[in-house]
């Protein structure tokens, strides 16, 4: 039952030599290797003639880039490449637009925030020349009235430290050189000491800054 077992695949496999254990090992070996070897390798080289067949009939766009040839990807690839770089460039530009963007806008609220009150504090600088001009004129009377003129100081000071408080300076004048950024010269007077001629030697108005922004220039007296 077993020879004719054996003899039926045979005759299935004319191609395929069978040998059992015994006979294997009675074989000879041909340049190293067993007729056995052999049909595996020829039925190995078979099968990937035949892949290699089927490869080359198919198109390029058939054939994954594996089957592909160097040449055959190269104008995939560079087409790819060609995207991708497009893409990088268009986001590499919206991020740097939008980077922009957000520090417009931080710059444009802060600034907001910083001068949002100016409209407010320069209609009160009317208020500070009026305060300056009466403490003035009750410090030149001789029976000036001592309780009214500690109280328009005190009405002053707190004003002035209120203003100061949210960001109010004043310019600094007298003595100082002309500053055009900060000065607007009205006058001009004669001095005697030489060291004077050019600098400021009197302050008709006073100017101011908010935040750092001259919101009045200072009106001033020059010597010469």
């Amino acid at each position: 039952m077993q020879a004719q077992g054996k003899k039926h695949q045979a005759q299935e496999r004319p191609d395929v030599l069978h040998f059992d254990k015994d006979t294997r090992a009675s074989v000879p070996e041909v340049n190293g290797q067993t007729p056995v070897q052999e049909t595996k390798e020829q039925q190995t080289s078979e099968q990937q003639t035949s892949e290699q067949q089927t490869s080359e009939q198919q198109t390029p766009e058939q054939q994954t880039p594996e089957q592909q040839t160097p040449e055959q990807q190269t104008p995939e690839l560079s087409r790819l490449q060609l995207q991708l770089d497009k893409t990088n460039d268009r986001l590499l530009r919206l991020q740097a637009e939008f980077d922009n963007y957000r520090k417009r806008t931080a710059k444009e609220r802060l600034e907001l925030i910083l001068t949002a009150s100016e409209d407010v504090i320069k209609g009160m600088l009317p208020v500070l020349d009026d305060c300056q001009r009466a403490l003035r004129t009750l410090e030149k009377l001789e029976n000036a009235d001592p309780v009214s003129v500690e109280g328009v100081n005190l009405i002053y000071s707190k004003l002035l430290t209120y203003l100061q408080g949210r960001g109010l300076k004043i310019i600094e004048s007298k003595g100082k050189s002309l500053d055009t950024d900060f000065h607007c010269a009205v006058a001009k007077t004669p001095v005697k000491d030489k060291k004077l001629k050019g600098k400021i030697v009197d302050v008709v108005l006073e100017g101011y800054t908010l935040n750092g922004k001259v919101i009045r220039f200072a009106n001033v007296v020059v010597g010469e």
